[in-house]
């Protein structure tokens, strides 16, 4: 019978040096050398604190948030008014009780007063925490979903609409940003209603306000 020909298998060497570790990859983490594993005297192993980062920038990412958001979190949120601060303290209570929230919140107020800012800081919040979570512009979610209509891309309204209505926790920011039209009306109202069916948490944000007093002023 033919013997079968050995099957060749790849080994990577851990740099001893950095200096060994430069030459191999300038670019690789210092303490693991691209491993993602770093050595620890006389304990062992364990994963690096790279790791960790490219994990939580990973998920980060898939949030969606635009990089002018980078820098958003409650630490550095300034109410300068009450109603900033009962916005604020709002905020920070369905980013700690989550997932036993049974409600969302709509941020309303002028340009400026921070709704994006805190409706970002709860989805960095609940995403360190496991929770799925995603950001759309309210105009940029429709124009995803009218160009999932073109024959021509490779998209389609399911894909686009599928993570908005499954994801555990949805930011809609700007809401009332574009012209209401019946589709647009009628496209909301089926993502607000099968969220609220199905126990999902969705915050809104608007300039536009109501006969109500405003969540953030």
């Amino acid at each position: 019978m033919p013997q079968e020909t050995p099957k060749k298998h790849t080994l990577k060497a851990v740099p001893t040096s950095r200096e060994e570790a430069a030459a191999v990859d300038a670019d690789a983490c210092p303490k693991c050398f691209g491993t993602g594993m770093e050595i620890v005297p006389e304990k062992g192993a364990r994963f690096c604190d790279c790791r960790k980062k490219r994990q939580q920038s990973g998920q980060i990412a898939a949030v969606r948030l635009p990089r002018r958001y980078d820098g958003f979190h409650f630490s550095n949120y300034k109410p300068q008014n009450e109603s900033q601060t009962a916005a604020l303290m709002a905020c920070m209570d369905v980013a700690m009780k989550y997932p036993n929230v049974d409600r969302g919140l709509l941020l309303m107020g002028s340009v400026g007063v921070g709704k994006t800012h805190l409706a970002v800081s709860i989805l960095k919040g609940l995403t360190e925490r496991g929770f799925g979570c995603l950001f759309y512009e309210f105009g940029s979610l429709l124009k995803e979903i009218q160009d999932s209509y073109n024959p021509h891309t490779l998209t389609s309204e399911l894909s686009v609409l599928s993570p908005v209505l499954t994801t555990d926790i949805l930011v809609l920011d700007e809401l009332g940003a574009s012209k209401a039209t019946d589709w647009v009306r009628d496209t909301m109202a089926h993502v607000i209603n099968t969220r609220y069916n199905d126990r999902k948490v969705t915050i809104f944000t608007t300039n536009y306000l109501d006969d109500w007093r405003s969540a953030v002023e």
